[in-house]
């Protein structure tokens, strides 16, 4: 990686960001009311913005700044900075409905990262080692809980980068890290992440992992940090994709205690290593048998044996900001299913140009578990097409679930457009394609056994599609009632200030 000169570059970090949100009306809280990060903080910010999946009541709403932290003085902690797709096409400088063709076309167009010296590094700027006496990761960093059954404090939004030992390419992800101890943190991994191929090489070897947990960076690595095979293939580093977005490299630094790199203007950086064959259960310190709140909405089962980190540094930014998610809120959904979109644009494109106008990767499935396409049928024999792009969808995504199929005249991010279709446009016996037997994704809790006989073990689900599109013969009698075309603006300006 070559070396640049950062003042003549743009900034994109975490806090360029918030001055785009300061500037745009009610799209940033702050709050100096105090606050335990201990369950309280994620339970305030549930009822203020966290949507999603998380049990109602609850909201899309503006991120939240907290200011007064309890035993964390001079460190504020940020919630709900993608908890909405306006907001990240706000970051972004793109339409939310266009989201997805901008992650699409960036990962077309990588830019891959670039080295600064440690010098010119701003996540260095206050630096704990792990040889100190007294180091306690658990004094530096306000990871937060979800809830009160949680197995610990989670860091929930940290960017994972590490390099494969035999060819030196390198990954970034995000995943499930639970603080341990002073200088231990628990890694979960869903079979099938790089960053676990990498670990397993290098465990194989008998030689532990170097890693690096960027927290509180730019909120384009964020999201390109959640692409997934076959669109990013291992070898394939996210945060070229992140570069592409923002016109110009990702800048990363060499960490100080490990042999890895990491994100130059983060908030906090984390240096580890994941040691080889060593394992911890996931609630050893409360014994609850829970993890934490899952995309899904459910609160995950603990872990009886994870990887572990040993961590050998934690640096940060002078007043630094640590950044957290709950785990089922519309955060989730935007980095998941944008990412998701993409995917799916980019394979039913190549199939079959112009038929596909959009996808969305709606809140109710996390952004991963359903995802609702507008398809055009032109010709009669386009017929069939749009199930053939349902097809296409479940190979680009595999962690996809259910596929909702709708004309070009429904809008895909209203819900209850969707459902007009599905009660105006559906026939079960007719428009219900079922594919049992196929991989899915772990954390759904119907996927088991227990709940059906035909589930052989857990993580297999029956995949389906939903076709409310109307049959080409019959387009001419489906046709939604039209109304004159007016200036509404005239008669009541304030509406569309």
């Amino acid at each position: 990686m070559s070396t640049v000169n950062p003042s003549v570059r743009a900034k994109y970090d975490l806090r360029s960001s918030l001055e785009i949100l300061k500037a745009a009306q009610g799209q940033l809280l702050y709050t100096d009311e105090p606050v335990d990060p201990h369950a309280e903080l994620s339970g305030v910010y549930r009822y203020i913005g966290a949507g999603g999946t998380v049990r109602r009541p609850t909201r899309v709403g503006p991120a939240m700044m907290f200011n007064n932290v309890k035993g964390y003085e001079g460190v504020q902690v940020l919630i709900g900075l993608l908890a909405s797709r306006e907001r990240v096409g706000l970051m972004l400088n793109e339409a939310p409905e266009k989201l997805a063709f901008l992650l699409k076309d960036a990962v077309n167009t990588p830019v891959a990262p670039v080295t600064i010296p440690r010098e010119e590094a701003v996540c260095q700027e206050v630096v704990y080692r792990g040889d100190e006496p007294g180091f306690d990761i658990r004094k530096i960093l306000p990871a937060p809980t979800n809830t009160e059954e949680d197995a610990g404090p989670y860091i929930t939004i940290g960017m994972a980068y590490a390099s494969d030992p035999e060819t030196g390419e390198s990954d970034v992800t995000i995943h499930r890290l639970c603080v341990q101890g002073a200088d231990e943190i628990s890694m979960y991994f869903v079979p099938g992440r790089h960053i676990d191929a990498f670990r397993m090489k290098a465990e194989a070897a008998g030689q532990p992992l170097p890693i690096s947990i960027s927290i509180g960076v730019d909120p384009a690595i964020e999201i390109a940090a959640c692409f997934e095979p076959p669109t990013t293939p291992l070898g394939f580093d996210e945060l070229t994709i992140a570069g592409s977005l923002r016109g110009q490299a990702v800048e990363l630094t060499d960490c100080l205690t490990v042999k890895a790199k990491a994100i130059a203007n983060a908030e906090f950086v984390i240096e580890g290593e994941l040691l080889p064959g060593v394992r911890v259960r996931e609630d050893q310190n409360t014994n609850t048998g829970k993890a934490m709140p899952e995309f899904p909405g459910y609160t995950g089962p603990a872990n009886p044996s994870l990887p572990v980190i040993k961590v050998k540094a934690v640096t940060h930014r002078r007043n630094p900001i640590m950044q957290t998610v709950i785990g089922p809120s519309e955060e989730h959904v935007s980095m998941a299913g944008i990412p998701t979109e993409a995917s799916i644009l980019g394979m039913v494109e190549n199939a079959m140009p112009g038929k596909l106008l959009n996808v969305y990767a709606h809140s109710s499935g996390g952004g991963k578990y359903m995802a609702v396409m507008q398809f055009r049928k032109s010709v009669a024999s386009d017929e069939g097409r749009q199930r053939q792009a349902a097809l296409l969808a479940f190979a680009a995504f595999s962690e996809l679930k259910h596929v909702i199929l709708v004309d070009e005249d429904v809008d895909i991010f209203d819900t209850n457009d969707v459902l007009w279709a599905l009660n105006t446009r559906y026939q079960g016996d007719v428009d219900t394609i079922t594919i049992p037997g196929v991989r899915c994704h772990p954390l759904d809790p119907s996927q088991s056994p227990e709940y059906s006989h035909t589930i052989r073990e857990k993580g297999v689900s029956c995949k389906t599609i939903f076709d409310c599109t109307v049959p080409f013969h019959l387009k001419d009698h489906f046709k939604r009632a039209e109304f004159k075309e007016v200036d509404a603006r005239r008669f009541a300006p304030s509406l569309f200030e």
